[in-house]
């Protein structure tokens, strides 16, 4: 790998003493990450809306949320290899007025394939924006704070999580599904001029090539985090996309209480970002494994607790807290193991990852259909029990050789 900074390698100046406008530039990419995923969740809440209007099945529909995640898997390798030796701040932007023009594009959408199309924008988008943007944590603070800034970055990402699917719903029938993504497309217009005002120059870490991304793979630790993280990440969303079916039915909740649970979940998984770099900067791949033995332990003993409202609250709190410690702990884990390239890593991840979140709400949908609410949950949790043995085998090894 030829890049010539690491991931943590900042001016010196800034690795002394970060500036506030560094700090800034941070907040409003966590603001960035939070719009994009609250763009890729939104038509969850309003599927039925678009259905109708469109003339679509409610399954076609359903293709307004896979379509970003397939593109996103693509474009992340593709992006980082187009950039190139760009400065970041343009791409960073460029990929701003993408969501721009993704939510633009669908409040006017004559057709359903045209709608398609504006999620495709925003896919390639995601994948970009996840390649590209972890990094920066560590290259506008310094590398002293970089686990704090990459955490405030992922911290937008449970945000927009806990804003989506509420506010589809919410939203969707106060205003309209077109009213919504119109909505959405001011806020994004305010985040990308905030940063045109706030983010610095960023010259590339280095020219990236399709031979940077394979060599990522060449990695020992890279390997374990990607294979690792794509089980944990099937685990997780086969069970978090049917969370509110087992809300629901099991737990008996109306819609509206349903939808505050989800959001106390989301709120619990901010706090995991944030109340991470501590454990993580102590060892990354041992907070990642026993985040994964801990929510595969709690998703394996939700069925349990079908009829109680108030433990299944503190068991999806626990969940998320936990959950929003997994991504923090790969990607940063990922940025050490490609020190010399870390946008190649970060790039591997992101694609591996988007594709193993297709695979587990497919995989989830499987089991759900043909052996119920229960066995997806312990089989989600056993997934996620896996992927922690992973991690601490890969712990275990290293405090060997050590």
């Amino acid at each position: 790998m030829t890049a010539t900074r690491t991931a943590g390698t900042a001016a010196p100046a800034t690795e002394r003493q970060p500036a506030r406008r560094s700090w800034f530039a941070v907040l409003v990419l966590a603001f960035a990450a939070g719009i994009i995923v609250t763009t890729e969740f939104l038509p969850v809440g309003f599927l039925p809306l678009v259905a109708g209007e469109l003339h679509v099945s409610l399954g076609t529909a359903g293709l307004l949320v896979l379509v970003p995640g397939l593109s996103a898997a693509v474009a992340a390798p593709l992006v980082i290899v187009a950039a190139r030796r760009l400065d970041r701040r343009p791409v960073v932007i460029g990929l701003g007025a993408l969501v721009l023009l993704s939510n633009a594009l669908a409040a006017v959408a004559p057709s359903f394939g045209v709608l398609l199309i504006a999620r495709v924008f925003l896919g390639i988008a995601i994948g970009g924006f996840w390649a590209v943007v972890p990094p920066l944590g560590f290259r506008l603070v310094g590398r002293r704070a970089g686990t704090r800034a990459t955490a405030i970055i992922l911290a937008g990402l449970s945000a927009g999580t806990v804003i989506g699917l509420p506010a589809g719903q919410f939203f969707g029938a106060l205003l309209g599904w077109r009213e919504t993504f119109a909505a959405a497309a001011t806020v994004t217009a305010l985040i990308v001029a905030a940063e045109c005002a706030v983010l610095p120059r960023i010259a590339a870490a280095g020219r990236m090539t399709f031979g940077h991304l394979r060599g990522v793979l060449r990695v020992p630790v890279a390997r374990v985090i990607v294979v690792a993280g794509t089980i944990a990440t099937v685990g997780q969303f086969a069970a978090s996309t049917f969370v509110t079916p087992y809300l629901l039915e099991r737990v008996d909740l109306s819609s509206g209480v349903a939808s505050l649970f989800f959001i106390g979940y989301g709120v619990a998984g901010i706090v995991g970002n944030l109340v991470g770099p501590r454990l993580v900067e102590r060892d990354q791949m041992a907070t990642f494994a026993g985040a994964a033995l801990a929510f595969g332990a709690v998703l394996a003993l939700l069925p349990a607790l079908a009829g109680l409202p108030a433990r299944v609250a503190v068991a999806l709190a626990g969940w998320g807290v936990l959950w929003g410690l997994v991504p923090l702990a790969l990607q940063t884990h990922m940025l050490s193991a490609t020190p010399n390239a870390p946008e190649a890593g970060s790039a591997v991840l992101i694609s591996v990852l988007q594709l193993a979140i297709a695979i587990g709400a497919g995989l989830g949908g499987v089991v759900l259909d043909s052996a119920g609410l229960t066995a997806l949950f312990v089989s989600a949790g056993a997934t996620a029990v896996v992927a922690s043995l992973l991690g601490f085998r890969a712990t275990i090894r290293k405090g060997e050789t050590s």
